[in-house]
């Protein structure tokens, strides 16, 4: 039986919900409905007019629907009040071919007819910058290789720690905070799950993020490229097939030098062949190729891919195997 979010908000005391959807340059966009509203919005949808986001359609289309995945629902841990819902977009009685959410749950229901599971995790890198944008929020983090230092990050400790307490209240399991690799930059890690749970969670984890540092009156960017001179942002994908259940580990082999399954050589083979075809996803923007191949900066090295290659644990490959049963997608 589906879930009444009706019944949800009553029970949670939520007063609005944000429908939300990525378009394809991973912007958000929603409308905020009243709690005595989302029945309608469960079973119908929110309408949107699909070319005023970055959807491929022109003024001319019909009304767009967003219906929203209950299972998605995140209450916002800083304003309880609201909840984040995800949702799938659909226009006359059809799914959206440009919904980025709509494409990975095609790609899941053909992993489960093949007996398939796919795990993700990923490492969401970020700048703290000013308002206006012009520079790195810090002024006094100025270290020639700043990764790591702990007196940087521990200046802003405020947003850190409201950010990652938000994620243990949302139960996602956070595990690791750090300053990256260049000047004004964070890095947070949140334990791996099922692709659309994950992914549905990076959308908002990038929301919440730049909401919990306009807070304290910062500006948050996850743009790859913000500053030439500085290490640009990626976003690194962990992957791993599982079994239909989730409960074995398709990629691992320990008795291969990498502790690669064949399954998750075939995998890996498959996206080294497709690679350039698959920057139209992963690198989207102008701006994503100042970071690919980008000359060397300040902390000495890019740490981003400039070939189609794979490797054991070695971060200037595209693919790098970091330990047995997974590999890290750098592009």
């Amino acid at each position: 039986m589906a879930t009444d979010l009706t019944q949800v908000a009553q029970d949670k005391g939520i007063a609005y919900f944000l429908i939300s959807f990525v378009d394809l340059f991973g912007v958000l966009r929603a409308k905020l409905v009243p709690a005595s509203a989302i029945g309608e919005m469960q079973q119908n949808g929110a309408g949107f007019a699909g070319f005023a986001a970055w959807l491929d359609m022109t003024p001319a289309d019909p009304d767009m629907f967003a219906i929203p995945d209950p299972e998605s629902l995140m209450q916002l841990p800083w304003q309880p009040e609201i909840a984040w819902l995800a949702a799938d977009l659909w226009m006359n009685g059809k799914e959206v071919e440009a919904s980025p959410r709509v494409a990975l749950k095609r790609q899941i229901a053909k992993a489960e007819q093949a007996g398939y599971t796919m795990m993700t995790g990923v490492e969401c890198e970020y700048f703290l910058i000013t308002p206006d944008g012009s520079a790195i929020s810090d002024p006094d983090d100025t270290q020639s290789k700043p990764c790591y230092d702990q007196t940087a990050l521990m200046r802003r400790f405020p947003v850190i720690r409201e950010i990652c307490d938000a994620m243990l209240t949302l139960g996602w399991g956070p595990y690791q905070n750090d300053h990256e690799d260049a000047n004004g930059q964070f890095e947070m890690n949140w334990t791996y799950a099922d692709c659309l749970r994950t992914a549905d969670r990076h959308a908002f984890f990038k929301y919440m993020t730049k909401t919990i540092a306009e807070k304290h009156d910062l500006r948050a960017t996850f743009m790859p490229k913000p500053f030439i001179h500085l290490t640009g942002n990626g976003c690194h994908a962990h992957v791993s097939l599982w079994d239909k259940a989730g409960r074995q580990n398709l990629f691992l082999d320990p008795q291969n030098e990498l502790g690669l399954s064949q399954t998750a050589y075939q995998f890996l083979g498959g996206i080294m062949h497709h690679a350039e075809s698959l920057c139209a996803i992963f690198n989207p923007t102008v701006n994503s190729y100042k970071r690919i191949n980008a000359p060397v900066t300040r902390s000495g090295a890019t740490w981003s891919p400039n070939a189609v290659t794979y490797s054991g644990n070695n971060r200037t490959h595209m693919i790098r195997v970091p330990e047995q049963g997974r590999f890290e997608l750098r592009l």
